[in-house]
């Protein structure tokens, strides 16, 4: 499946450029995400995803198969297997940066193909999810770089967002998983609503459909009666 998604984060594109290829700085701000090597090129890590209560995770790599600083072009191709399970994961990640009166535009274009478990969520969801995912991300990633510039107070609305990922990365603690379900909470109730609704309305339709061929066959015999009267 195909997914897009954009931000904005209030640096100059060299800046952000800079900041996005810093994996292991930007790590804190991937929900789940744990980097265990980097040489430059190639990240080995892992990620752990909560379905209700039951933990995923999954172990793998990404390589940077794009790294154009000129265009500020990026393609990170990422595959991971379930650590205990057979459910694969595989996405091609490509970002291009934009800068604009002094901040930059991310795109993300991501052709994602997941198996297992978080495969039945399907498109819909996984995009909303990812809406509020890269969200997060763009925030955590602005306090950060908010921080690192001298002279800048960090965005207040991102503080509550990175701050618990700084401080987890900081106090040595593993990363918390992302819960799929807790993210996709509003989503899947969209989904039943609208499930819900259509199932009122076609017993509703059902329902009106007798009562009409009931009112009909009522009819039909008050009419029979009518004429068999008329015929004595």
């Amino acid at each position: 499946m195909e997914l897009h998604h954009a931000f904005t984060v209030p640096v100059p594109a060299d800046d952000a450029w800079r900041a996005l290829l810093d994996i292991e700085g930007v790590a804190p701000c991937l929900p789940g995400a744990v980097v265990e090597s980097y040489d430059g090129r190639t990240v080995t890590g892992s990620v752990t995803v909560r379905l209700g209560p039951v933990t995923v995770a999954y172990k793998g790599t990404a390589v940077f198969e794009e790294q154009d600083a000129r265009a500020r072009r990026m393609v990170l191709v990422a595959s991971g297997r379930e650590t205990r399970g057979q459910g694969t994961a595989r996405a091609t990640v490509t970002a291009a940066l934009r800068e604009r009166e002094g901040a930059t535009e991310v795109a993300v274009a991501t052709d994602l193909t997941v198996t297992g478990r978080p495969a039945q969520f399907g498109r819909g969801v996984l995009a909303e999810v990812g809406d509020r995912l890269v969200g997060r991300f763009a925030d955590c990633l602005a306090l950060r770089l908010a921080g690192a510039a001298p002279g800048k107070a960090a965005p207040a609305a991102a503080e509550g967002t990175a701050g618990s990922a700084a401080e987890s990365v900081a106090g040595g603690r593993e990363a918390e998983p992302l819960d799929l379900l807790r993210e996709a909470g509003v989503p899947l109730a969209r989904r039943a609503a609208a499930a819900a609704g259509a199932v009122v309305a076609a017993v509703l339709l059902v329902a009106g459909v007798r009562r009409l061929r009931s009112a009909g066959r009522r009819a039909g015999a008050c009419q029979r009666c009518r004429w068999g009267r008329w015929g004595r």
